[in-house]
């Protein structure tokens, strides 16, 4: 005996699937509507008023408000621009550099880097220590014991150069016994005569030359985060 087929039920499965349909946009308008009634507050550090959004992209709680966070982001692009202008000129610059130029960009990073190595040293010279001087200029240099002019293959030997009060390293601020009793105290004889007995020329490229002043900075970049961190 043959069974009848089933009634369709497209009809409830329908009328089911569209009641659901209305309940999850019950649900999310609902959430909206939740949404637009919560309360935020104003972005302006100044003011931080809570206030409901009128729109979801308004973050300010009055037309005062608003013209803040405008002229604050006008202000921001403008810095934005001019530190990309910046870049770009120092990036043209970089291009007509001489080999000069890179020597005196090296030397600026190795002395910065010797004043802060130093930092906690008396003068390698006379013994003493200035009182509110600054690492970055102010009181201090960095000497050479060697000077430049005789021996500029030296000028970056970290056994050459201490942090030094710049009366002593001004023409006729010191005396070389002095300046070379200081070197011993701090480095020792042997090292003292192996430098001066040092007589091979250093010829750097200007690949190294930037090479080495990116190193001092990042040394010096270390010692300043070190000294941070260090317990007083």
């Amino acid at each position: 005996m043959r069974r009848s087929p089933m009634p369709p039920r497209s009809a409830p499965m329908k009328a089911n699937a569209f009641a659901r349909g209305e309940r999850i946009e019950a649900r999310e308008i609902a959430k909206a509507k939740v949404e637009r009634e919560k309360k935020h507050k104003c972005a302006v550090r100044t003011c931080r008023a809570e206030f409901v959004r009128p729109q979801p992209f308004v973050t300010w709680c009055s037309p005062e408000c608003g013209t803040v966070l405008a002229l604050a982001k006008i202000e921001k692009q403008r810095q934005a621009a001019g530190k990309a202008e910046r870049k770009s000129d120092k990036e043209k610059l970089e291009k007509f550099k001489r080999r000069a130029d890179h020597v005196a960009d090296c030397q600026k990073a190795f002395n910065a880097w010797v004043r802060f190595r130093d930092r906690k040293e008396p003068c390698i010279d006379c013994g003493r220590r200035a009182g509110a001087g600054s690492l970055t200029g102010g009181d201090w240099d960095a000497g050479h014991y060697l000077s430049r002019g005789s021996h500029p293959h030296l000028r970056f030997d970290v056994r050459n150069v201490f942090k030094q009060l710049k009366g002593c390293n001004r023409p006729g601020g010191t005396t070389a016994a002095s300046f070379r009793a200081g070197v011993i105290a701090r480095i020792g004889l042997a090292a003292v005569e192996a430098l001066e007995a040092d007589n091979e020329p250093r010829k750097y490229s200007v690949d190294q030359l930037i090479a080495m002043t990116a190193h001092y900075k990042q040394l010096l970049k270390n010692l300043k985060a070190a000294a941070d961190t260090a317990p007083a």
